[in-house]
Order: structure tokens, then C-alpha cells, then sequence
């Protein structure tokens, strides 16, 4: 299985690689060369081999990451304070929703000033905030590495860092492959972030969506100027004759302005057993999860239903972004 052999052959990467990222913020997916992403998934691999030989990490222990999530979060907050506590570091943690604040942004401070006064509590920041150029605002406020954990419907790179450590586990390679991205790919930051990525290996592309959630213009203009094969289409069961990885996105309710745009559109497309039955042999399923009901639950038996494997990811690539931007690897 491609999962073993990856991570039972990971290295730690070389000295000199380790330092191409330290003191850097993690901003977008754009941000990255192929270099620095390679970098990230080998850093990576190897926290895991050494989650699964139960090695005991300690090499961020007596450093402090500032969780402060300003939108809802499971997944992302947890996996990121699970991968400080697993690399023996300590966590302090806002989780409140920007309409039901209780830190002192409910008292008028800025972001900026927040962000201002947490950094010197902290040696990493991970932000998370319904507002488009949060990440940007955080990281003009810090001293330290700020790590974007979502925002908007901009960017999530750390979730489309995952999403490619999967499908590298997986499938073992990325080049030569036709992704599908399925749903909202209108405001879905998580597929505006993979697409950058999928970029640096040359993957075709297919787009399925409802006509008002196409993937906006200024991505499909960048991906063609850049020779990426791109095809748009509202038909699922022809996309999946050829697609070698599905990644399906959820129509996000919180995203409209108002509830009868999102009943519209809502269950536009279901990834059921006769979807799988009418694939190509060994497709992949992804989605960066909650998932609602765009993928009925008998897929889950699929071998190659891997959303659950993909959230579990989390873990080592977060390990490597926070140990890799405050130069602390082992």
C-alpha cells in the first residue's frame, strides 16, 4: 500500500532544506515553490513514521502556538493544537465565532491589535477568520510566523497541503493525473488553494459545479496562462469517467447572503454508489469535510473513499509547518 511505503521510507530532510521556511508566514498556496512544498511533505512523512513507531517529539517543547480561530472549526484547530502537543509544545486558544465574541475584539480591538498583543505571548500564530485578507492583517501585525488556517473565501493552504500529502500517500504521484473538483467552487477557499498546487505538477482539471458557482475567472485565466488543461462542465457522471482523484466540496450555507441562493443550489450534486460504479477504476474520493450529504454514507465502504484518512493527515503536515516556521525540526 502506497500510504507504508511513504511514510516507512520517509528521512528527515537534509539541514540545509530545513531552514528554507523558518521565519516565514504561511500565507496561500501560491506562495510556494515546488522546493518548499517537497519540503513540507517530507518533513511531514517523517513525523509520521515517527507517530506510528510512537517516538516521543520534543523539539518544540518550551514553545507556545496561539490558536485563535474567529469561525467555527473542528478539523483544522484540533489537528494543529494536536500537533503542538505531539511535538511537546504548549497551545493557548481563542474559539469563538466574530458574532458571539468574547475577547476583547467584542470590545472594538482590531484584529491587527489583537494579533499585536498575542504575538508576544506566543512563538507561532495560527489565524482563522471569516474575513477575506485576515492571514495578510495578522502577519503585518507579527513578529512571529502567522500560518493561515482559513480564510474567507480566499485561502486555506494548510488544508490544501494535507490534501496533496494524501493524494502523494495514496496515489503515490501527482504527475499525469486528472483531478475532479466537484461543488462549490465559487468560494470554496479549499479548492482556490489546491489548484495552486496541482499547478506545479501539471495535472489536468475538470470543474464541476452549478453555473452561479464556477470557479471565479481570475483562477481559470492564471491555471490556462500557465498551460494547465482545464475543462468546465455540470455533468458529474462524464467527469467521473476520467478523473483519477475527486475532490468534493460541500455548498457552504454560511458563504451566501441569503438562504434562498443557498436552497438553490444546495443539492446540486451527490456522490452516490452509482457515481463510484461509473468511475474510472481506482478514482479517489476527497473532501476536506464536514461533509453534509454530498457524499452518501455506503461510499464510505469504497477502498477509495479517503476523506477520513485525509483529515487524519492534519496532523503531521501541521507538525511540519509549525516546527518548519520557527526553525525547530528535529
Amino acid at each position: 500500500m502506497m500510504y507504508s511505503k511513504m511514510v516507512e521510507n520517509a528521512q528527515k530532510p537534509s539541514e540545509q532544506r530545513l531552514f528554507l521556511m523558518k521565519g516565514k508566514d504561511v500565507l496561500s498556496a501560491y506562495q510556494f515553490n515546488k522546493e518548499e512544498l517537497s519540503v513540507v511533505i517530507d518533513t511531514a512523512a517523517y513525523y509520521e513514521k515517527a507517530l506510528v513507531e510512537k517516538r516521543r517529539l520534543r523539539n518544540m517543547e518550551g514553545k507556545i502556538m496561539a490558536a485563535l480561530f474567529y469561525e467555527p472549526s473542528t478539523r483544522t484547530r484540533l489537528s494543529f493544537e494536536t500537533a503542538m502537543h505531539r511535538l511537546g509544545g504548549s497551545v493557548i486558544t481563542i474559539a469563538e465565532s466574530l458574532k458571539y465574541q468574547t475577547s476583547s475584539m467584542s470590545k472594538g480591538e482590531s484584529l491587527h491589535d489583537s494579533i499585536t498583543v498575542v504575538d508576544q505571548y506566543v512563538d507561532v500564530l495560527v489565524v482563522r477568520s471569516p474575513i477575506n485578507g485576515s492571514a495578510e492583517i495578522a502577519a503585518n501585525a507579527a513578529e512571529n510566523p502567522v500560518i493561515n488556517a482559513g480564510a474567507g473565501a480566499g485561502q486555506h493552504p494548510t488544508q490544501a497541503l494535507l490534501d496533496v500529502y494524501t493524494i502523494l500517500k495514496e496515489k503515490g504521484t501527482l504527475e499525469g493525473l486528472t483531478v475532479t473538483l466537484l461543488g462549490d467552487l465559487k468560494y470554496g477557499r479549499t479548492v482556490h488553494s489546491l489548484v495552486d498546487f496541482l499547478l506545479l505538477y501539471g495535472c489536468d482539471l475538470i470543474f464541476v459545479s452549478p453555473k452561479e458557482l464556477v470557479m471565479p475567472e481570475d483562477i481559470t485565466n492564471k491555471l490556462c496562462n500557465k498551460g494547465i488543461k482545464i475543462k468546465e462542465t455540470d455533468n458529474l457522471l462524464e467527469a467521473v469517467k476520467d478523473t483519477d482523484v475527486l475532490y468534493v466540496t460541500r455548498i457552504q450555507k454560511e458563504r451566501f447572503a441569503t438562504v434562498k441562493e443557498y436552497e438553490s443550489v444546495k443539492n446540486s450534486y451527490i456522490v452516490d454508489d452509482t457515481i463510484v460504479k461509473k468511475s474510472k477504476e481506482g478514482m479517489l474520493i476527497l473532501h476536506p469535510l464536514p461533509r453534509v450529504n454530498e457524499i452518501a454514507v455506503s461510499v464510505d465502504k469504497y477502498p477509495g473513499a479517503a476523506y477520513f484518512r485525509q483529515a487524519a493527515n492534519g496532523v503531521p503536515i501541521r507538525m511540519a509547518l509549525l516546527s518548519l516556521t520557527t526553525g525547530n525540526v528535529l
